[in-house]
């Protein structure tokens, strides 16, 4: 089974990469652009075949690893 873990910076938090592109689109003459956020996105095989299961073991990898959660958020996806 497959789960997609989303992690963002949460709101209000300083997002330099997200500024610096940002910056580089508006350069780039990309005009119209507000705000950017940058996170990451981490794609997991799981063995696990039950779905609610993956997602319980998924979300429990980014609170314990894959996010910081002081000042990331998380999302779960299972497909």
């Amino acid at each position: 089974m497959r789960a997609r873990v989303t992690v963002m910076p949460k709101p209000g938090v300083l997002d330099p990469q997200g500024k610096a592109i940002g910056h580089a689109l508006a350069n780039l003459g990309f005009a119209g652009v507000g705000e950017v956020r940058a996170g990451k996105v981490i794609e997991l095989e799981l063995a696990e075949t039950d779905p609610a299961k993956a997602k319980a073991v998924a979300e429990e990898m980014a609170r314990r690893l894959l996010a910081n959660t002081v000042i990331e958020s998380y999302r779960v996806e299972i497909g």
